[in-house]
């Protein structure tokens, strides 16, 4: 097969795919071969004012293999009809990227339940009634014969890190991390690989951060400085049938590409038979056992401050 295109006959979807990140990777995987389903209401970052224009522009300008859905991914139907659709004008479906996301930031003696239920239903709710839809058929897929689907979830540093007002955002893309790890043991038989990648892009994400100090601010300008297309191409080697790679954490910031650990337990103590489990042997051991293990409140602002290489 041509390297060039090596995603030629393959079926995406593609969640938010009409701007930033999103963009950047309907575009590659297009170039790469693939059809694709760009599902983008075209909602502000805060998730109201849809536009269908922008999703649909997208698809005119990529041609007949495009296909915009623009509806609001988190409504009940919508991964089915979007599934149905793909289907419909592609024959098969063997990608999916869940990468749209809305912010309503505030502290937490601040934040609203709205708010907070509105964005786990896109960042989180909606990802997983698109898995919901789409893996019966990429088992049967694979079942028939077909190559085996591929699955990249978009998560965040801010899920991993946490950050000041996102709890959720965070809460949703630390989710995000969780389910693609449930995806990948529920799909290890149908050899659907299903993998997560935290990016660090331009985008209107990064383009809302409220700097606290002068250290985010250096960050806040380095990170605008970041093209999509790395987190794109990375994202492509993901959706292709190159590797058996699933269940891992990826970064790409730039030219730099970071595998990150998952929550494993980085220290054990054990209170003795006899040994009374109270509060004053809890804190002994404790003091003893994980002094020097604890994990810092800094943020990915703090963790990612060097100049990225692009």
């Amino acid at each position: 097969m041509n390297p060039g295109q090596a995603l030629a006959g393959r079926v995406a979807i593609v969640t938010g795919g009409a701007r930033g990140i999103g963009l950047a990777i309907v575009e590659e995987l297009h170039r790469l071969g693939a059809a694709l389903l760009i599902a983008d209401s075209g909602v502000s970052i805060s998730g109201g004012e849809p536009d269908s224009s922008i999703a649909e522009s997208v698809a005119a300008k990529l041609g007949n293999n495009a296909a915009a859905f623009t509806q609001d991914m988190a409504a009940a139907g919508a991964a089915d009809q979007a599934v149905k659709l793909a289907v419909e004008k592609f024959g098969a479906l063997d990608i999916v990227v869940n990468n749209a996301a809305i912010l309503r930031d505030a502290f937490i003696f601040k934040a609203s339940r709205e708010n907070w239920e509105q964005v786990i239903a896109n960042n989180l709710t909606a990802p997983f009634t698109l898995l919901v839809a789409a893996t019966p058929l990429m088992r049967e897929q694979q079942k028939n014969g077909r190559a085996p689907g591929r699955i990249v979830n978009i998560v965040s540093s801010a899920g991993l890190f946490g950050n000041f007002g996102q709890s959720a955002y965070a809460s949703a893309k630390a989710g995000l991390v969780g389910l693609t790890r449930v995806v990948a043991m529920d799909m290890a038989r149908s050899k659907v690989a299903c993998n997560a990648i935290a990016p660090f892009a331009a985008t209107r994400v990064t383009a809302t951060i409220q700097p606290a100090n002068e250290a985010q601010v250096a960050y806040k300008e380095r990170a605008l400085r970041i093209p999509a297309h790395y987190v794109a191409r990375l994202t492509a080697l993901l959706c292709s049938n190159a590797h058996d790679i699933t269940g891992q954490l990826f970064g790409v910031r730039g030219r730099e590409l970071f595998l990150f650990s998952q929550p494993r337990p980085v220290a054990r103590t054990q209170m003795n038979p006899g040994t009374s489990w109270n509060l004053e042997g809890l804190a002994k051991a404790m003091q003893s056992e994980f002094a020097g293990k604890l994990i810092d409140l800094g943020t990915d602002l703090e963790f990612f401050n060097t100049e990225p290489l692009v």
